[in-house]
């Protein structure tokens, strides 16, 4: 980063968005010590942040416990980034049609760094083994939509992404070794499609193709859950793919200005 770049950079929002990203799942309430070790940063920025974030209506706290979490006003930054985002309106008709189509449910997911982040979601009636809300992530290295979006990317770049990933054994299916899975990303590419097989999470088999933008670069790509307990990965790859596969194309053709 140049000197000038340097200097409009602002220190104070990005410690502002290190304390709203330090509450999750495992961190649900903190106090103001907790705070600040979580966003790695001292406690007198955190109590400003905090005391920020709280008079803007972001943040409350207990008045019992006496310890912060987020208001449901920190959804409207996320919301505003689906209404604002062009994909998902071109990807909603086609997603209801594939979830009609399969009987599965259906998703859209985009990238950010090295995962895959929910953006769009059409849910069949049928049971299925996880949920995933609208903004969960998922890593790419694991996944068939991140191996799909791998796999629109030149071998240099995924490769990259791979070097950077934190290759984890999630569950005993979860492929790891790194040569395996540029096999596996060069098989989507050959194919058209990329498969998860319990890797993620078990009971959740998923198949997954790229969509490609009209730059000629992936932008996306949409998957269909397939559980263990209805398909096998034969059936799945016969039945489910060509459909995916024709959805993904179906989206591409309609996006004009991404």
């Amino acid at each position: 980063m140049s000197e000038s770049e340097n200097s409009l950079f602002n220190q104070s929002l990005e410690k502002g968005l290190a304390v709203l990203r330090a509450f999750n799942a495992q961190r649900r309430t903190m106090n103001l010590a907790e705070v600040a070790e979580a966003a790695s940063i001292n406690k007198s920025s955190a109590q400003r942040m905090i005391h920020t974030l709280e008079t803007l209506g972001y943040v409350r706290k207990h008045p019992q416990t006496k310890r912060f979490q987020l208001t449901p006003r920190v959804m409207e930054i996320g919301y505003n980034y689906l209404a604002a985002d062009t994909l998902v309106d071109v990807a909603n008709p086609f997603l209801a049609e594939l979830a009609q189509t399969t009987g599965e449910t259906t998703n859209l997911t985009e990238p950010d760094g090295l995962e895959m982040v929910y953006v769009a979601r059409f849910v069949a009636p049928k049971f299925i083994p996880i949920h995933m809300p609208i903004g969960s992530r998922i890593p790419m290295y694991c996944t068939g939509s991140g191996r799909a979006y791998l796999s629109a990317l030149g071998s240099d770049e995924a490769r990259e992404v791979l070097i950077s990933s934190d290759l984890k054994r999630h569950t005993q299916q979860t492929i790891i070794d790194f040569e395996e899975i540029l096999r596996q990303i060069e098989t989507t590419r050959r194919k058209g499609y990329a498969i998860n097989n319990e890797e993620l999470f078990l009971g959740d088999m998923t198949i997954a193709a790229p969509i490609i933008g009209s730059q000629g670069q992936p932008v996306a790509a949409v998957h269909v859950v397939a559980p263990t307990s209805r398909w096998t990965l034969e059936e799945a790859e016969r039945r489910l793919a060509p459909a995916v596969i024709e959805c993904a194309r179906a989206i591409r053709t309609s996006i004009r200005t991404l």
